[in-house]
């Protein structure tokens, strides 16, 4: 299996009730537009819809960092780029970087995924299958450099 690097989702629109009050992209949606994104990938690496139901098993959300940039609104088109920084058999760590159509980055955002079998539910090893396809994402992804805003600290800086 081959991946591009990064990965990159089709063009998705803001929608309208995702506005809040000042008229523009309410925070919570730019979760929704990186999960979309994440959802493209996954199908291809094999973690699409069915495959809860064939294998009792799933990806959670363990921690995801993001930071706004720049205002989206409603008529924008953007696409999630998805950048695969490191794994092992039950963990995923990725970059991802929301793009407007006229080429500026409105949002990023830095998580962990998690490998889950439903049946307990805990942390599980993945299939060898989904491993491989993993193993072959970050290994498209391995010749892309950090991107800068990784690891970043959150915190109010005290002065000296």
């Amino acid at each position: 299996m081959t991946f591009d690097a990064p990965f990159t989702s089709t063009w998705m629109d803001i929608e309208k009730q995702w506005l809040d009050f000042n008229g523009h992209l309410n925070m919570a949606f730019y979760n929704v537009l990186f999960d979309r994104g994440v959802d493209q990938i996954w199908q291809e690496m094999g973690f699409g819809p069915d495959y809860l139901e064939r294998t009792g098993h799933t990806t959670f959300s363990a921690e995801y960092h993001l930071c706004y940039l720049r205002e989206l609104h409603l008529g924008d088109k953007v696409k999630v780029t998805f950048h695969l920084l490191d794994f092992d058999e039950k963990r995923l760590h990725f970059y991802q970087a929301l793009w407007h159509e006229d080429g500026w980055l409105s949002a990023t955002g830095e998580g962990i995924g998690l490998h889950i079998d439903q049946s307990g539910p805990r942390v599980a090893p993945m299939p060898d299958d989904i491993y491989q396809n993993v193993s072959a994402l970050h290994q498209a992804h391995s010749v892309l450099p950090k991107p800068e805003r990784v690891g970043r600290v959150m915190g109010i800086p005290k002065k000296a």
